[in-house]
C-alpha cells in the first residue's frame, strides 16, 4: 500500500517522527514541505488529496497546526473523505464507518506517541461496508 503524506510548516516535525517511526516499513511518498518557513496548507493537501483520489495512493495523511485546514481543503477534492482524528478511536471509526481515505493530524493538538498511534489504528482498520457503504452512496449521491 503507498501512503501519500504532507503537512504545512506547522506539522514539519511531526511528520519527520511519523515517516522514520510507524511509516518506517510502509511505502510513502512525501508531498510536503521540509522548511519550517509557512507555506499555504492547502497546496499539500490538495497534492496529496490528488493522488489519493488518482488511485496513485491508497491512503493519504495530512499534518497542520490542527488537521482542520487540512481536512477542508482535501475534502473539496471529489472521491476524498477526509477526517481530523484526535485519538486512536476516531481514527479506527473514521476507516470502519466512513471509509476515510486521508487522515488529518494536528501536530499543535496531538503529541508524537498519539500520533503514532492514530496512524497506525488508520493503516490498520478496514471499511466495514454493509450499512455504512449504504450511507457513504447517499453522501456522493446528495453531496456532488
Amino acid at each position: 500500500m503507498l501512503i501519500a503524506i504532507g503537512c504545512d510548516h506547522a506539522g514539519v516535525a511531526l511528520k519527520k517522527v511519523l515517516t522514520e517511526n510507524v511509516l518506517a516499513e510502509q511505502s510513502f511518498v512525501d508531498l510536503a514541505t521540509d522548511a519550517d518557513t509557512p507555506v499555504d496548507y492547502p497546496r499539500m493537501a490538495f497534492a496529496v488529496a490528488k493522488k489519493v483520489a488518482a488511485g496513485e495512493a491508497q491512503l493519504g495523511i495530512l499534518i497542520c497546526g490542527t488537521g482542520i485546514g487540512m481536512a477542508m481543503a482535501a475534502s473539496r477534492v471529489r472521491g476524498i473523505r477526509a477526517a481530523t482524528c484526535t485519538e486512536a478511536y476516531m481514527a479506527r471509526m473514521a476507516r470502519a464507518h466512513n471509509n476515510a481515505n486521508v487522515l488529518c493530524l494536528g501536530a499543535r493538538v496531538v503529541g508524537t506517541g498519539l500520533a503514532e498511534d492514530i496512524v497506525h489504528a488508520f493503516l490498520h482498520t478496514e471499511f466495514a461496508r454493509g450499512r455504512h457503504a449504504d450511507r457513504l452512496a447517499l453522501m456522493d449521491e446528495q453531496g456532488n
